[in-house]
């Protein structure tokens, strides 16, 4: 229970965070609509899976070969949640959301950009590998490890819903962005704090 409880706090903090896919959504919703943004939403929400399934193969592989090599990645997770909550409460630059007008688009494109969004994101690489290297241990069983994945990918679903109902249109998205600079700060803080507590976790294990 406190892993999932880890790995929800994680995720929401990872998706609050402004990036590409917030602009994504945003520029749909925009654009093309709600349904729009909707999709756009569902479309990154599936893309997560695609991390998630090669982070489960590797970690299943590694545990059986190298516990040791595990246990550093354990520590790089860790560490790279202090780096990325670092960065986040220095970020400076505002999140800038092109907002021309575009050509009318499918709805299977949009689902693709979605997807594409998350599928080909570096960050969201890191975050899904750094977070499954904190939670699954060596007797986690594949359903729990599914599990984990299907909680990630329903919290990003419903983060973007909401960016695509409320946030899209231009007053709720300028007030959000205005305060950017504060929420930035607030959750930085909060996951240098998770990385160093699982940091210090993974230490008292060994």
């Amino acid at each position: 229970m406190i892993e999932l409880l880890a790995v929800a706090l994680i995720t929401l903090l990872a998706s609050i965070v402004p990036g590409p896919d917030f602009a994504m959504v945003t520029r749909n919703s925009y654009l093309h609509g709600r349904r729009a943004g909707l999709l756009a939403a569902l479309g990154i929400a599936v893309g997560v899976q695609v991390h998630v399934f090669y982070t489960m193969f590797g970690i299943g592989l590694i545990i059986a070969k190298s516990p040791a090599l595990f246990t550093a990645i354990k520590f790089a997770g860790a560490l790279y949640l202090i780096v990325i909550g670092w960065k986040t409460c220095a970020n400076r630059a505002g999140l800038v959301i092109d907002l021309h007008d575009g050509a009318s688009v499918s709805r299977q494109q949009i689902f693709l950009h979605g997807f594409l969004t998350n599928a080909l994101n570096p960050k969201t690489t890191l975050f899904v590998i750094s977070t499954y290297t904190q939670v699954v241990q060596p007797g986690t069983p594949l359903t729990v490890q599914f599990g984990y994945g299907l909680c990630m990918s329903v919290i990003h679903l419903l983060w973007f819903a909401l960016v695509a109902i409320f946030f899209s249109r231009a007053t709720f998205r300028s007030r959000m962005l205005s305060h950017q600079r504060m929420a930035d700060r607030l959750i930085g803080t909060i996951l240098m704090a998770l990385g160093v507590l699982l940091a210090c976790a993974n230490m008292d294990k060994l």
